[in-house]
């Protein structure tokens, strides 16, 4: 079995073109190290701003953290980006997947 991997990455004060290039450069370090990796940039239209407003959504970063940490549940292991620990967000995932006893790997 493969073991899959997600990424927690900062975005905050990024650019899309940053946060793919960040992201792809991880994605392929980490599938070089035999991962299967999980995406977690939900760019999909039930996360588009209007979706979220018909939902009811009203705290637009707990509804991305609550799919973050969905999709954690089907990991063995997470890649924090730098600059993870400034993130609220990347935090909260560091502390579930230590919690969880997800392996935790660090960009270096």
């Amino acid at each position: 079995m493969m073991m899959k991997v997600m990424i927690s990455q900062p975005m905050a004060g990024k650019t899309d073109e940053e946060i793919v290039e960040t992201r792809e450069k991880a994605k392929a370090e980490l599938e070089e190290l035999g991962y299967e990796f999980i995406n977690t940039l939900f760019t999909d239209e039930w996360y588009s701003k209007e979706a979220m407003a018909e939902r009811g959504v009203v705290q637009v970063p707990l509804c991305y953290l609550a799919k973050s940490l969905e999709s954690m549940s089907k990991c063995h292991a997470v890649y924090f980006c730098k600059g993870w620990n400034n993130a609220r967000g990347c935090r909260i995932e560091h502390d579930a997947a230590v919690a969880y006893g997800l392996e935790v790997l660090y960009e270096d």
